[in-house]
């Protein structure tokens, strides 16, 4: 055994305290497990974090989060706090989305839809005379793939071939589909597709390349349990997950980043950090990129299984964000905003808008929020607090040199601003009093994530959810026994909601690898 001196030692060693982290640090302290979470930053949560400026406190990522429900219809992310006991407040969202697309071939779209199953079937309907037959298949659709998921993972990925296809046919004819060919199978009116389609930017692939069962269970679960943020942003959370963590006796050390994670004999044996110390474990949960783990990470190379690597480069990794965070000095009924929500997009065209990801030219895409809308009193009284979403990958701002940086990035934050005035028709640039924008180069240097990138690997059919929950027992620990990976790259894919629930997951199968060499 290599001559390692270890100082300490720790049940399971979590790398990070984003969302992934903390929520696989609770659930490995609530079942007994002593977990030592290493945070390289002084605060915990990663993009789960709020900043002020001014008179403004901004919340840094935070859109909305799916799968956790009212009390008397909680979701799965829902019920994993209420287990916690989490003491953090919740508002409900009211509407789905407002969509507008400005230079749309098809004819521009300007519609807002419901939160709810049989509210969006008959606002479609209003929208679109025909669509409700094939909304209504297609929603029914997303039920059946959201209640076969559950019944993969409470079987861990060991199914009953029988009870999948009787009570799951659909769910397994469609589970190697892509968005758009489940609704050309459909029929759906294609003005129908263009609406239902709204949500595609939240997770960065379009339609033709796009896993249908990530869109549909996203889909079901933001109508039938509605969209939630927390009252004092997301950084809300991540201290209450932190809080309970030391309450259930685990251990959070911020300040502590690790430098390696020691393997042998294609096990997992320790960590070391960059302070210099080596702390004994078999159970690692990385909070990390795959192409971090394998890169940098884990030591000596010559133990990793060149099958690492072979995963790793077939994967590509998902794009980064542009956000420009405006306080204004103005109220949102003053301004004349009502929406929460905008998805504001060139067309429809979401090939084409994918597309322009990989230029620093007009943007064809923008995911805007007015957090008052939903928490009225998140800003002093007569102002408003709206942040502008767009993706890029982050590549493109390689060639920026350092002079250009700051003039760029205020060229496409006015763009995005002028853009939002001609698909709303409200000039909010005359009320501005505070404005960060953050690039991919930011979110490089705040949160170490390569090329900025603020999701974990793109939800191609390949690479999505199906495949890495019928591996739900192997794919780790046929690689390198005892490494786990959490957080976006886990096995949910990427969002806040996914991310937390992929912690949740992976501390329970640690948890109980763990019981058993105790028995």
């Amino acid at each position: 055994m290599s001559d390692y001196k270890f100082t300490r030692e720790a049940d399971a060693v979590i790398i990070g305290a984003g969302n992934g982290g903390l929520a696989s640090g609770a659930t490995l302290a609530k079942n007994g497990v002593k977990p030592l979470i290493l945070e390289k930053h002084s605060s915990p949560g990663g993009f789960a974090s709020s900043f002020v400026r001014g008179r403004f406190e901004f919340e840094t990522a935070l859109h909305e989060l799916a799968d956790y429900g009212p009390v008397d219809n909680r979701g799965n992310l829902g019920q994993f706090f209420d287990e916690l006991g989490l003491d953090v407040e919740f508002v409900a969202v009211p509407d789905a989305y407002r969509l507008i697309t400005v230079r749309d071939p098809e004819g521009n779209l300007d519609i807002t839809m419901p939160l709810s199953f049989e509210a969006y079937i008959e606002k479609m309907e209003e929208y679109v005379p025909g669509s409700k037959e094939s909304v209504t298949k297609y929603l029914s659709l997303c039920k059946e793939v959201y209640e076969a998921l559950a019944y993969l993972a409470k079987n861990k990925g060991n199914v009953d071939k029988e009870v999948l296809l009787g009570e799951y046919g659909n769910f397994v004819r469609t589970c190697a589909a892509t968005q758009q060919q489940v609704l050309k199978a459909l029929k759906m009116p294609k003005k129908a597709q263009r609406i239902l389609n709204a949500y595609w930017s939240y997770l960065g692939v379009d339609e033709h390349r796009l896993n249908f069962t990530i869109y549909g269970v996203m889909m079901y679960v933001y109508l039938e349990k509605g969209a939630y943020i927390p009252k004092l942003r997301s950084h809300e959370i991540s201290m209450a997950l932190e809080q309970k963590i030391r309450e259930l006796g685990g251990i959070l050390e911020l300040n502590s980043e690790v430098e390696h994670i020691l393997i042998e004999d294609g096990e997992v044996i320790g960590v070391k950090t960059k302070r210099g110390e080596y702390i004994k474990t078999s159970q690692v949960l990385a909070n990390v990129s795959q192409h971090m783990a394998y890169s940098n990470l884990l030591y000596p190379k010559n133990e990793i299984p060149s099958r690492c690597y072979q995963l790793t480069n077939a994967r590509i990794l998902s794009p980064s964000a542009m956000v420009v965070y405006v306080g204004l000095n103005k109220s949102v009924e003053e301004l004349g905003i009502k929406d929460y929500e905008f998805f504001i997009y060139d067309s429809m065209d979401t090939q084409e808008s994918y597309q322009s990801f990989s230029s620093r030219g007009r943007t064809n895409v923008q995911a805007t929020v007015f957090l008052n809308c939903v928490i009225p009193d998140c800003s002093p009284p007569g102002t408003s607090i709206m942040s502008i979403t767009t993706l890029h990958h982050g590549s493109i701002w390689a060639d920026v040199k350092p002079e250009e940086y700051f003039e760029e990035k205020e060229r496409i934050a006015e763009e995005l601003l002028l853009e939002f005035k001609k698909g709303t028709g409200i000039d909010v640039i005359p009320y501005i009093e505070e404005i960060e924008i953050a690039t991919p180069a930011t979110f490089a240097n705040i949160n170490r994530k390569y090329n900025g990138s603020i999701y974990g690997y793109e939800c191609e059919v390949l690479d999505s959810l199906i495949p890495k929950t019928m591996t739900i027992q192997d794919e780790d620990e046929n690689l390198i026994k005892g490494l786990s990976f959490v957080g976006g790259f886990g096995r949910r894919s990427h969002g806040f909601s996914a991310s937390y629930m992929s912690g949740e997951l992976a501390g329970r199968l640690v948890a109980a690898k763990w019981k058993e060499t105790k028995k």
